[in-house]
């Protein structure tokens, strides 16, 4: 007996302990009810410290789906900008020019530089006179057909009337009177010329005299004749003019 009334007692045991347990628990969970509104401080403290596993798995998907969600828009905006952006223009012939305008020598060095061929042999001063010889002579042919056919292809074509020679306007010939002062050289013979002017400030008469030369074709004047004269064309180093008549003999 006594021992059915301890396995009794032992399974009441656990029976009783989860009753008491339960109010108490019970009292616990009221009382955390309560403290909220006395004791804000300490509830959210543990609160705090309970989650920080779970949260950051909860802080770290969004940031995983929001750029996905911002690329999109990137991507449809992306679209329309390259649909209405104008196609690149071509690149003006001109830039070309630049290539076709090198000179000779730059031409060369640039053949050598891709040059992939084996050197050629060294050659003697004679052979590399010989080939500039030949050279000269190749390409003096060449100028020699292309100036031919230039010929030809004028010879055909119809020769224009030369323009007319327009009239050279008539303009006011110098002419001077003076005395013969020398008629020593042939053809030739040196005129003095008086000029009386007035003073362009005191108003004198001022007298001066020069000589020129002149161009007398059949020696017809002598010392002292008063002779004119007309300007010509250069006749000597010295004479631009020649004689038109012996207006007064010398006495």
């Amino acid at each position: 007996m006594l021992e059915n009334e301890e396995n009794v007692n032992e399974d009441k045991a656990p029976e009783e302990a989860a009753e008491e347990a339960a109010p108490e628990a019970a009292a616990e969970e009221a009382a955390p009810e309560e403290a909220p509104a006395e004791e804000p401080a300490a509830e959210e403290e543990p609160a705090a410290e309970e989650p920080p596993a779970e949260e950051p798995a909860a802080e770290e998907e969004p940031p995983a789906e929001e750029p996905a969600a911002e690329e999109e828009p990137a991507s449809e905006e992306e679209e329309p900008a390259a649909e209405e952006a104008p196609p690149p223009a071509p690149p003006p012939a001109e830039e070309a020019e630049p290539e076709e305008r090198l000179s000779p020598k730059e031409l060369r060095r640039r053949a050598r530089s891709t040059h992939t061929g084996e050197a050629r042999s060294p050659r003697t001063i004679e052979e590399r006179a010989q080939e500039r010889a030949d050279e000269r002579a190749r390409k003096a042919a060449h100028r020699r057909a292309s100036r031919q056919k230039e010929r030809e292809k004028r010879a055909g074509q119809p020769r224009g009337e030369a323009p007319a020679v327009e009239p050279a306007a008539a303009g006011q010939v110098k002419v001077r009177q003076g005395i013969v002062v020398s008629d020593r050289a042939n053809k030739t013979i040196t005129v003095r010329i008086d000029v009386a002017s007035s003073h362009r400030k005191y108003k004198k008469i001022v007298r001066s005299s020069s000589t020129l030369h002149a161009h007398d074709e059949n020696n017809d004047a002598h010392i002292g004749d008063t002779v004119r004269l007309v300007e010509s064309r250069p006749l000597s180093r010295t004479k631009r003019w020649r004689l038109v008549e012996v207006l007064e003999r010398a006495r």
